[in-house]
């Protein structure tokens, strides 16, 4: 058995001396370098005069002029809201409210009993009708030569007076009087036909439901998109669908939510719509110039900022910074995109800023 060993290792010794004697002896990707090496002069592969270049998919950006959507929630409330209360002390002789009723503005809704307040209101009426004519004499006299300029001063001065007597005791007599400030519905009544009643004590509420108001407040990031007079689309919780005009953009924040207040204005002529009903809302910003593009285009450059690869007319690819201003059902809405360039769609990951690529694919966006 010794003998066996000692003849294998002889073999092997000799088998390496004639395998080290040719000159084979280098690794595998050498020597495929070395094949493809005919000689210091031969002509260099194709793979290696010209470099790698990408193939692409790109679109032909389409711009459109987006108005950005702000969707809010808002709530209904009358344009205007009065409180109204007795002004004098009496017993209401004449009630002209009813709840639900309507009212128009500047008619007389409750009159108090107060016979001295209306005599007073008389008496002052005849005096200073008796002071004019005095003064009327006065003035003829004067003219004539008849009565002197001090006579005449003290008639017009006991006008004066009279006047002012009157506006004391229609001032005393009106306070009787209530009145309606604006044209509404009335929505509580307090009072009754006959009831005393003491200087304010409340009678009524009125309410002006035409235009009616949706109340909501927006944040402070998209304050400065909307505007008085910009169109807004709301949505009952029935479902109806009615669109108004911003009335109010409020330039100071709620204290709590720094946000800020918005009033809308919808019609409402028929009065069908309530104060206090819950609603949606959705302003439109100010339109700008902008590209829809597909989510799964959107990449990061080697800085991270988020934009989309493109290519121009010369075929090289760049990074164009984007700003995404509204997510909709057809893709994100961004802004940034340069004129005169191709969106990269596919294979945008793999190619970097000045890099030649070929465009495989232009179809419109």
């Amino acid at each position: 058995m010794p003998k066996f060993h000692r003849i294998a290792a002889l073999c092997v010794l000799v088998a390496a001396g004639a395998w080290i004697a040719t000159g084979e002896f280098s690794s595998v990707g050498s020597a495929q370098q070395a094949e493809g090496k005919e000689s210091p002069t031969a002509e260099a592969p194709e793979a290696e005069k010209a470099p790698l270049v990408r193939t692409v998919a790109a679109v032909e950006p389409s711009f459109v002029d987006h108005a950005r959507a702000i969707r809010l929630s808002g709530i209904t409330a009358a344009d205007k809201r009065a409180a109204l209360a007795a002004r004098a002390d009496g017993v209401i002789a004449t009630l002209a409210l009813t709840k639900g009723g309507m009212v128009e503005a500047g008619s007389v809704v409750m009159t108090l009993e107060g016979p001295e307040a209306v005599a007073q209101e008389k008496i002052a009426e005849i005096a200073l009708a008796q002071a004019e004519r005095d003064l009327e004499v006065a003035e003829r006299l004067l003219a004539g030569g008849s009565t002197s300029e001090s006579a005449r001063n003290t008639a017009r001065t006991a006008r004066d007076q009279a006047a002012a007597e009157l506006n004391r005791a229609q001032a005393s007599a009106d306070r009787l009087r209530l009145k309606a400030p604006f044209a509404g519905v009335v929505d509580t009544l307090s009072v009754e036909l006959g009831e005393w009643v003491q200087t304010g004590t409340p009678v009524a509420t009125i309410l002006a439901l035409d235009p009616i108001l949706v109340k909501a407040e927006i944040s402070e990031v998209d304050l400065g998109t909307v505007t008085v007079g910009s169109t807004a689309r709301i949505r009952l919780v029935n479902g109806t669908e009615m669109e108004g005009t911003v009335r109010l953009v409020a330039r100071e924040a709620t204290a709590e939510t720094r946000t800020f207040p918005v009033e809308i204005a919808l019609p409402n002529p028929d009065l069908t719509l309530p104060s206090g009903m819950t609603t949606e809302v959705t302003l439109y910003a100010a339109p700008v110039r902008a590209v829809v593009v597909p989510r799964s285009i959107i990449t990061l450059s080697e800085t991270g900022e988020l934009g989309l690869r493109v290519v121009g007319k010369d075929n090289l690819a760049q990074f164009a910074v984007v700003k995404i201003i509204d997510d909709t059902p057809d893709g994100l809405v961004v802004t940034g995109v340069p004129e005169g360039v191709r969106i990269i769609t596919a294979g945008q990951d793999l190619v970097h800023n000045g890099e030649a690529v070929e465009v495989s694919a232009e179809v419109g966006q």
